[in-house]
């Protein structure tokens, strides 16, 4: 896998000498400069506009029209922040941020709008108090003889005897839940770290693409990307249940994407968030800062996972039994693995 490693890096470097370039100073530091400098910077390194246009009819030089016209020459800074939020958020894309010291513009409809299909309290019922934690992960023996696994974010790094010690404890079971519902993401590498203890020899989970000029279509040539078994820790053997929801964002998308390419694996519940840009920054006259998705991230089918995933097998969180104490969702795959075994 040296290859595949060496010319990520050859391409990131390349991307990142390539804007580094861009002329500094180009836009004056005026409500209508730092406008022009923020619509320039997306329309010539944002990585959706195609596939959105497709998607929703995004209209990049349309939603400039719209949005320049709410200017004036004396708008304040609260105004001008809002304008261009405004502006950002027709791109519906979660990982999408304009920074300013007294607020963060933010879009987050790919979660707000949908149901939820998921509560703490209940995910706490099944914890109990007697549960472990290991590299951020919470983890647990259920009365039925499965393993579950809650993942809260992909933040902190997992480490590998972390992840030796979760395995081991767990051999005993019949199968295993890794719960990712309204994980929010955090590193892909660690989220890959998790994802390579499920299978036993590399396995082909879709490609990723950088940016390399400023029309809307230049891209580099798609890359591949695998899960890279680690063939030198323990691995799990017995099926696995996945679980997400609109809330499986970034990283955790990617994971759940990769997951499903796995042997053994299956996933349950809603479709998760979205957001498969790889993120970078760059910033206005004014001195706020923007980030932005630069690198697209496709599925082993080469299909944009940018609004989400589809689970194999369609779960919602039914609220009467969610009353009493019950998570539908998760007794749904303790059935499912259950059925397996029968």
């Amino acid at each position: 896998m040296e290859n595949k490693k060496l010319n990520t890096g050859i391409l990131i470097l390349f991307i990142s000498l390539m804007i580094s370039c861009v002329p500094k100073n180009e836009f004056e530091n005026t409500p209508k400069g730092n406008f022009d400098a923020l619509w320039t910077i997306m329309d010539e390194r944002y990585c959706f506009f195609d596939y959105k246009k497709a998607e929703y009819g995004l209209d990049w030089d349309r939603v400039r029209k719209k949005y320049s016209s709410r200017l004036t020459s004396d708008v304040n800074n609260i105004g001008l922040f809002e304008i261009l939020t405004d502006m950002l958020s027709e791109l519906r894309d979660g990982h999408v941020n304009l920074y300013y010291s007294a607020d963060v513009g933010r879009y987050w409809s790919w979660k707000e709008d949908y149901p939820a299909n998921f509560d703490m309290k209940l995910v706490e019922n099944y914890l109990g108090t007697d549960y472990k934690i290991a590299g951020g992960i919470y983890y647990k023996i259920l009365s039925d003889n499965i393993g579950y696994l809650y993942v809260g974010d992909f933040s902190n790094t997992i480490g590998e005897s972390s992840l030796d010690a979760i395995i081991s404890m767990l051999s005993v079971c019949n199968g295993l839940i890794i719960d990712v519902r309204d994980n929010g993401g955090g590193s892909v590498e660690n989220a890959r770290a998790l994802a390579s203890r499920f299978t036993n020899q590399d396995v082909f989970t879709g490609y990723i693409m950088h940016k390399t000029g400023p029309s809307h279509s230049e891209f580099s040539t798609p890359e591949k990307r695998y899960i890279e078994t680690n063939k030198y820790h323990l691995r799990w053997q017995k099926p696995v249940v996945v679980l997400a929801n609109r809330g499986s964002y970034s990283a955790t998308n990617s994971f759940v994407s990769d997951m499903k390419c796995l042997p053994l694996v299956t996933v349950m519940g809603d479709y998760t968030g979205g957001g498969s840009g790889m993120p970078m920054s760059s910033a206005l006259p004014n001195g706020w800062s923007v980030r932005f998705s630069a690198s697209p991230m496709l599925d082993a089918d080469g299909n944009h996972i940018e609004f989400g995933v589809a689970p194999d097998i369609a779960v919602s969180l039914d609220e009467t039994a969610a009353l009493k104490g019950i998570d539908s969702i998760i007794e749904s795959a303790r059935s499912y693995i259950n059925a397996l075994l029968q």
